[in-house]
Order: C-alpha cells, then sequence, then structure tokens
C-alpha cells in the first residue's frame, strides 16, 4: 500500500486562490464520489479535508508504483474544481507521500501545521472530513488507520505538552487589532455576520469588552437569533444588511457563502452616511465575504486571515519546548503507522504463500490416500508424502540457486537462501520446551 497527500495551504496559497478550492461540509461526499468516478480504474482510497487555511486530498493506493500514476489525474482533478490550470495549481501545492504524508496528517491534527498553534478546530474539521468519506464509500482501511492514528496522536499531544497554551487565536487577534484603532472597544458597536463557530468564538472575545452594541446578522434569522440571545445582542436578517451597515464601527465576517456577500458599493454608502468615520473589518471567510476592493478605500481599515496571521506570534521557550515534545509524539506515530503500512504491503504475498502451500499439502494428501486406499504400507506413504512436501518446498529455492549468474548474485542468493530456510531448529522454540 502506498499514502501520498496533494494540498495546499496558507504557506504555499494567497488567500484568494485558497478560495476556489473550498469546499462545504456537505459538498465533500459527492466531490469524492466524483473523483473516484475520475481515477475508476484505480480505484483508490480518498479523503477530503477542506478549511479557511488548507485544502488537502488524502489518497491511498494499492501499489507503490500507482503513486506517479494517480498524482497528475488527481492535481488536474482538483484543479478543476477550481477553475483553474493544472499548471497554475502545481505551483501552490505540495505531494507528500508515505512517511511524510503521515507526518503531516499527525502534524495538522495536532495543530502544528496551523496559522495559529495549537489551535483546537482543525482536529474536529479533519473529523468531519473522515466521516464524509466514508458516508462517500471512499474511506477504506489504509485511510481509516491513518486518520484514527491521526486523531491519537493529536489526543496524546494536547494532553502531554502545552502546544495549545501560548497562542494567540483569530478571535482574540481581531479584537487586539480593533483596540488599536479605536480607543475605548466599550463606545464601538459591532456587528457579526454569520453564525458559525468562528463567529462565536470572535463574538466571546469581544463580549468580554462590552462593546456598546452587537448585533449578529445571518441567512437563516432563526440561528441568528438563538446565537444573539447568548451574548445580548441583536439579530438581522442578511438582507438588511446593507441599509443598516452604517450603523456599525467593527464588521466581522464569516459564511460559508461562495460569493462576497458585502460589496464595495455597500461600504461606500455606508462611509458616506457615517460621515467618513472609520470602520474596522475582518473578513474570516474562504472565499471571501468582504469584496477586496473595500480596501482601497480610505476610511476602511480591512483585515483578512492571512493579515491576522501576522498577530501570531512565539511565546518563547515554553512554545519551542512544547513544539519539541509534539514533535517527538508525532515521530513515534509516525513510525508506528510506517510499520504498520508495511506489513499491509507484505499481505497478497503472504496471502499468496499460504495459497501456494495449501495447494500442494492438499495434492500430497490426495496422492497418500490413493496409495493407503490401494493397501500400501503406512509408513512407506508417509515418507513419501513428507518427501513430497519438501522437494515442492524446496524446488524453488533451488532452482533459484542454480539460475544464478555471476559470483556476486550467486552469493547474494545463496545468503537468502540461507537465512529462510537454514535457521537452526533447536533454536525454535517449541524445541526449547522439550
Amino acid at each position: 500500500m502506498t499514502v501520498f497527500t496533494l494540498g495546499l495551504n496558507h504557506t504555499t496559497a494567497p488567500v484568494d486562490l485558497r478560495g476556489r478550492f473550498a469546499f462545504a461540509p456537505e459538498q465533500l461526499s459527492p466531490a469524492l464520489q466524483g473523483f473516484r468516478e475520475r481515477l475508476r480504474r484505480a480505484l483508490p482510497e480518498a479523503a477530503l479535508l477542506s478549511t479557511c487555511n488548507r485544502t488537502e486530498l488524502y489518497v491511498a493506493a494499492a501499489q507503490p508504483g500507482q503513486v506517479r500514476e494517480l498524482v497528475h489525474p488527481a492535481i488536474d482533478w482538483l484543479a478543476a474544481q477550481g477553475g483553474v490550470s493544472g499548471d497554475q495549481l502545481r505551483s501552490h501545492t505540495y505531494v507528500l507521500e508515505q512517511r511524510e504524508a503521515a507526518r503531516h496528517a499527525f502534524r495538522v491534527a495536532s495543530g502544528l501545521d496551523s496559522m495559529v498553534l495549537g489551535e483546537p478546530q482543525i482536529l474536529g474539521q479533519m473529523k468531519q472530513a473522515v466521516r464524509e468519506a466514508d458516508a462517500a464509500g471512499t474511506l477504506g482501511t489504509t485511510l481509516h488507520q491513518l486518520f484514527q492514528r491521526s486523531f491519537s496522536v493529536a489526543k496524546d499531544v494536547r494532553s502531554s505538552t502545552e502546544i495549545g497554551a501560548h497562542s494567540i487565536s483569530m478571535a482574540a487577534a481581531a479584537v487586539r487589532l480593533a483596540s488599536q484603532l479605536f480607543e475605548d472597544l466599550k463606545q464601538i458597536q459591532v456587528l457579526f455576520v454569520g453564525a458559525g463557530e468562528m463567529i462565536e468564538l470572535v463574538a466571546t472575545h469581544f463580549s468580554a469588552r462590552a462593546p456598546r452594541m452587537m448585533a449578529i446578522a445571518n441567512r437563516t434569522l432563526e440561528r441568528g437569533e438563538k446565537l444573539a440571545g447568548r451574548f445580548g445582542a441583536q439579530a438581522l436578517r442578511l438582507a438588511d444588511l446593507p441599509q443598516r451597515l452604517h450603523e456599525f464601527d467593527a464588521v466581522i465576517s464569516c459564511t460559508a457563502s461562495t460569493l462576497p456577500i458585502i460589496g464595495l458599493g455597500a461600504v461606500k454608502s455606508a462611509l458616506k452616511a457615517r460621515r467618513r468615520r472609520p470602520m474596522f473589518m475582518v473578513d474570516l471567510a474562504v472565499p471571501r465575504d468582504i469584496e477586496p476592493e473595500v480596501a482601497s478605500l480610505s476610511d476602511v481599515y480591512l483585515y483578512t486571515v492571512d493579515d491576522l496571521s501576522q498577530l501570531v506570534q512565539a511565546a518563547g521557550e515554553k512554545r519551542q519546548a512544547a513544539v519539541a515534545q509534539a514533535e517527538a509524539i508525532i515521530d513515534a506515530g509516525v513510525q508506528s503507522f510506517s510499520h504498520w503500512l508495511d506489513q499491509r504491503a507484505s499481505v497478497p504475498l503472504i496471502q499468496a504463500l499460504n495459497a501456494q502451500a495449501d495447494q500442494w499439502r492438499g495434492a500430497e494428501i490426495a496422492r497418500a490416500r490413493k496409495l493407503l486406499a490401494k493397501g500400501a504400507d503406512v509408513e512407506a506413504v508417509l515418507d513419501a508424502l513428507s518427501r513430497g512436501l519438501t522437494q515442492k518446498l524446496l524446488h524453488g529455492a533451488l532452482a533459484e540457486l542454480h539460475g544464478s549468474g555471476d559470483g556476486e548474485q550467486r552469493a547474494q542468493t545463496a545468503e537468502t537462501i540461507s537465512r529462510l530456510f537454514l535457521r537452526q531448529a533447536s533454536r525454535n522454540p517449541t524445541d526449547e520446551r522439550r
């Protein structure tokens, strides 16, 4: 078996390109089925992980040689999903195989490959990716093992290290930026667009600073009202946003929309109604919720997820010590998975050897029964049975030895046959107990 990962993330691709390859949870299963159909002759295992910071395709194939056969079609398939050429996508992607693919999966699950070191959301997103792959029928034994071991390693990292204790979350970074623009956050009005986990987290951080007013705008009013009730905030319909935008000093948006929901024209109108008072805007969505042209307006301070990453700072020696501990746990996990993968690769050979041995045994037993039925001596029949099995077992090895070429090749063949067939019987545990 072989495993590889094809992906792009916040270190290899800008936010606008990442946005092209963002899959909503309900899109993962159909996408995987489409990928399997595209490569139906190979029938690989596949799982798709998609977050605001990364899109990664995990693939397992039956034969090592299939990696080269699958990578290029996989890139072309992924490029088509984002509407770009394969060549354009290749310059922003990475392909990792075997041990390195496992190491990457373990680091992602543990939060070591995240924009915010140690952030916990990625683990839930990976589990969602596994559920969708399972629903699509593309998970398979190898990827199941890879991801279950990823979750186990991530659990060990979080319980044994302080990897998440020394980082600045995106939510905290947004509040820090806002406090740099406004003298007193208690005097501002804040609008949150969306009602997902990230908005809930950001709203929690902002509410701790007790702003004058908070509001939540969501496509589904009922869900928006439910979240707004937790923070004593107003609930707005998304359709009312253009008419109410001017009321807010800070706007933080994170929805699953495939198109921007706050356009340049709407922000211009809001600024005019605000008499040029500045607006602080944070777009945490991928694809973007706020048109990028909004950043060109002189009274708007617009930040994306990539901008916020610059505020994620190291926590000195404690952080480095936690990373080192986490990497050691991951190294052990990689070694264990590689050993399992190697054993998995020998399964077809073991099955073939057992089948061949059963065939030989069956043939010799059938011959022995015929001799016994004719009245042959039992000892002679048993002797013939043992000789027949022995000859069949040694035939291939002796033929290989006699057919060896030059001296060096013959010596290597002899060494291999000696190692396989000339182990000392006296060292057999069964003999030692006698």
